[in-house]
């Protein structure tokens, strides 16, 4: 029994490892791309990459503010800044420890500005025995523990110099190329302002009416459809339903051209409104509205019927009211069709349209603009994206019960 519920226990923990790391992964792009929208333009490139976003820490000095750098000099770490000035170092060995081939690579026992070094008159020319190169080499007197020692220039090179900020007399030298920067946390939300700035706040709330007014479209029209085809009978309903549904089947490309030019007819293109009104009709809301109603007993209905309520007031009443799980089913689907649609958009406002852009197209202008800066672009996706998430987080009560009832049904 023990070893069956051990057995058990693993076979679970085995499970919940599968599903947590197909959910990781599924979940990391849409994290990454989170936390590049809240990163500078520095931190994007960084590498390795980093999925939380730093910037640098700054610190003022001689009325500037510049960023802070961290060293370790004789067992203690200093943060200390960059300062405009440079130093000539020179990088010293002896004979035994000079690499001709790369004097780089030598081991360097003193390295120090190259003014407090005397240089004598000396030279020693040293050649490598494998490959026959031969070099010179000046000698200099270098001060080595309080003492003055003959040694070899193997290289010089500039070095920068940094300072303390509260002890700008406290110097060290380094290439600030390779110096460790000081970073901290945090979360760069002028981005969102800053991609808002370039017309996306405009598209947004164009995004926002065609969404919304698609959706209330598709929903009122769905509703009143399904509640006909169900519930009312009259000649040809089934015939005129089968038609209209067959609908579904016609491509969207068949109906570009007509559509169009029907738009252009009207005076509608480039105009919201062009992106409104041909959708709010919608022949898969319909039938999922008309199944629904069927499900619905007729005796509700003509008990109803019987009190004096008329056709209206038995769908608004009744009828919707029990229908909250596939309306929100419906809702969920339009939102995501309404708010994502890009092709339409293209061909009827176009890309270059500043008066009545939509996001779709106003990200890919975006991509343009900041070709060279990820997190802005990676800003305006999680403005696109956000929307669709909450909407769906506050309705997934309901469309999880639409599912449920319908599995039960079936």
């Amino acid at each position: 029994m023990d070893r069956n519920k051990a057995r058990l226990w693993f076979i679970r923990l085995m499970v919940y490892l599968l599903l947590g790391g197909c959910g990781f992964i599924m979940l990391f792009p849409f994290a990454y791309m989170m936390f590049t929208s809240v990163k500078n333009s520095t931190d994007v490139f960084h590498y390795p990459p980093r999925l939380l976003p730093y910037s640098a820490v700054t610190a003022e000095y001689e009325g500037q503010t510049l960023p802070v750098y961290e060293f370790e000099i004789d067992g203690e770490t200093y943060e200390m800044v960059l300062t405009d000035e440079k130093v000539r170092y020179g990088f010293f060995t002896t004979q035994e420890n000079i690499d001709v081939n790369n004097t780089r690579q030598s081991k360097i026992l003193v390295e120090l500005p190259i003014d407090e070094a005397v240089e004598t008159e000396e030279e020693v020319t040293l050649s490598d025995p494998s490959t026959g190169k031969e070099d010179s080499f000046p000698v200099f007197e270098v001060p080595v523990s309080g003492e003055s020692q003959n040694l070899l220039l193997a290289y010089r090179s500039s070095l920068d110099v940094f300072v303390e900020p509260g002890n700008p007399e406290f110097r060290h030298y380094a290439v600030a190329r390779t110096a460790k920067p000081v970073e901290e946390v945090e979360f760069q939300l002028d981005n969102y302002d800053t991609v808002l700035g370039l017309n996306l706040d405009r598209a947004f709330t164009n995004t926002i009416l065609v969404t919304v007014g698609v959706t209330l479209g598709q929903l009122i029209t769905s509703i009143f459809g399904g509640y006909a085809f169900a519930r009312i009978p009259f000649p040809g309903r089934n015939t005129i339903f089968i038609l209209y549904l067959g609908s579904i089947m016609i491509p969207f490309v068949v109906l570009i051209v007509p559509l169009y030019r029907l738009m252009v007819v009207l005076g509608w293109q480039d105009r919201l409104v062009s992106l409104i009104v041909p959708w709010i009709f919608t022949a898969y809301g319909t039938f999922l509205m008309r199944q629904f109603f069927l499900s619905i007993p007729h005796e509700i209905e003509e008990a109803a019927l019987l009190d004096g309520a008329s056709r209206f007031r038995i769908l608004w009443t009744i009828f919707v009211p029990l229908s909250t799980p596939v309306v929100a089913t419906q809702a969920i689907f339009t939102f995501l069709y309404a708010w994502n649609s890009f092709l339409w958009p293209l061909i009827i406002i176009g890309e270059g349209d500043e008066r009545n852009p939509v996001l779709t197209l106003a990200l890919i202008q975006l991509s343009n603009i900041a070709a060279d800066k990820p997190n802005l672009v990676m800003t305006g996706a999680a403005i696109a994206i956000l929307p669709p998430i909450i909407v769906f987080i506050l309705a997934q009560k309901y469309f999880i019960e639409s599912v449920s009832s319908s599995a039960v049904k079936g």
